[in-house]
């Protein structure tokens, strides 16, 4: 009856180890980590006393009915197991900057699914019906009244399109509010059926709620969640993480890697527990009767991101944020891009910038620093098209532009002009100086960061 860390019940169910009484089990954190570990939770309860599971979407969840369930006698035999995918019943209003940054990541980098579960849960933080509400025309004062955090800037009707894609969500309106908790609260203490066991499962909950204090205090809560940031610790403890769910996945199909191939198949996935067990399993599957999985297997089967990282690399400088420039500046150049590949990936970066700031000085269509992406998709991009002097200049995403305009409005041409020639001498000392290429990139670095940007 405490919070506990996923490896020590992990530990726990390895060793045959009894299991901490109670009624409910609360996963929270990383999502396929919630999911990993209460599968495993479940497949012990079950073998203990089989019974059944009664498996539940808490996207389309009524908690109230899940506990009028949860209360009832059950008409099947053994343990029944009700098992809640990620509940809702342990979000605020505090949690909603939250869920809105987990929402506006996951669709930056191109998980709709993510992003929308996220706006969902955000919603339901203050009872807002979706299907008769757009985040966009809402106000700041609003905003602020709903989500208790500042509006975001820009035009956000993309996240009114993502929700319109998907079938409407049950919105009931008994979410996570304080009458629903004290419900569960005052059921468990009442104590449930004999047999009758509640699996919670979420992102992201508030722990200053009192159905989180009580589940922690009287029942088990077992958290999932994965340090972030770049310091070599955070760094070790992910990678630990990752390596343990490869070696699991391997093991099921009785496989080995080779290890020259470990450090490869990290850099291209990144920190993404789901997508390291499909791309172990796929490379599994791929070697067929093989033991051994090789760098030309990896090769063969996984995606090479390099060009994603080259990308991270742009928009760390753009950030200033020149640790992170290091760190991914030496992990290029250890995955073997070659040095005048990234020369030339900044060289469009920058020219791009240039391109764009001196559009900005341009007396027609005026520039506006501030503008919103409504406003540049609806009226400046359209009129920057019209003028026949930027043709195929402009291609791609209205959003993407509308960022790197927002970018250029912090760079002058001068400063533009002096880092294309900084990355000129830094071609020619690769070509022709008998330096190591990671050092003079780094120089080089640590001199544009140095620099005058305005």
């Amino acid at each position: 009856m405490a919070l506990i860390k996923r490896s020590e019940l992990l530990n726990l169910l390895a060793d045959g180890s009894p299991l901490p009484p109670g009624e409910a089990y609360l996963f929270f954190g990383e999502r396929y980590l919630c999911r990993e570990a209460a599968d495993q939770l479940q497949a012990r309860l079950l073998a203990d006393q089989p019974g059944a599971v009664h498996s539940i979407d808490g996207d389309n969840e009524e908690p109230g009915r899940t506990l009028a369930r949860l209360q009832s006698f059950s008409l099947l035999p053994g343990r029944q197991i009700y098992r809640v995918s990620d509940s809702r019943i342990l979000v605020s209003k505090a949690v909603a900057k939250d869920l809105w940054q987990r929402a506006t990541q996951a669709f930056a980098a191109g998980r709709a699914v993510a992003s929308r579960r996220a706006l969902r849960a955000m919603a339901r933080t203050a009872g807002v019906a979706l299907a008769e509400t757009s985040l966009a025309a809402l106000s700041g004062d609003e905003w602020q009244h709903l989500f208790a955090f500042t509006r975001p800037d820009g035009d956000l009707s993309w996240a009114d399109r993502l929700l319109a894609e998907a079938p409407p969500a049950v919105d009931s309106g008994d979410g996570g509010g304080g009458d629903l908790g004290e419900r569960y609260i005052k059921a468990i203490e009442a104590g449930l059926p004999a047999g009758a066991l509640l699996l919670l499962t979420a992102e992201t909950v508030d722990k200053r709620t009192k159905l989180f204090s009580f589940l922690k205090k009287n029942q088990t809560v077992v958290d999932c969640s994965v340090a972030s940031g770049a310091t070599a610790a955070v760094q070790s403890e992910q990678k630990g993480l990752l390596r343990e769910l490869m070696e699991k996945t391997l093991a099921d199909f009785q496989k080995k890697i080779d290890p020259r191939a470990v450090e490869i198949f990290f850099e291209r996935i990144g920190f993404h527990p789901v997508a390291v067990v499909v791309e172990t399993e796929k490379l599994a599957l791929f070697c067929a009767d093989r033991p051994t999985i090789t760098v030309a297997d990896l090769e063969a089967m996984v995606a090479n991101n390099r060009e994603g990282a080259l990308y991270e690399l742009t928009d760390a400088f753009s950030r200033q944020q020149l640790a992170r420039c290091l760190l991914l500046l030496g992990r290029l150049l250890d995955q073997g891009v070659h040095a005048l590949a990234i020369l030339a990936t900044m060289r469009n970066f920058f020219r791009r910038q240039l391109i764009y700031r001196s559009i900005q000085l341009q007396p027609e269509p005026l520039w506006r620093r501030g503008m919103s992406a409504r406003e540049f998709q609806q009226s400046y991009l359209p009129a920057l098209k019209s003028d026949a002097r930027w043709q195929g200049m402009l291609d791609g995403h209205p959003y993407a532009l509308y960022m790197n305009f927002t970018r250029a409005t912090e760079l002058s041409c001068a400063a533009l002009k002096e880092w294309l020639a900084m990355l000129l001498a830094a071609e020619f000392q690769l070509k022709g100086a008998p330096l190591p290429p990671r050092l003079v990139l780094e120089e080089l670095f640590l001199r544009l960061q140095g620099g005058q940007r305005g």
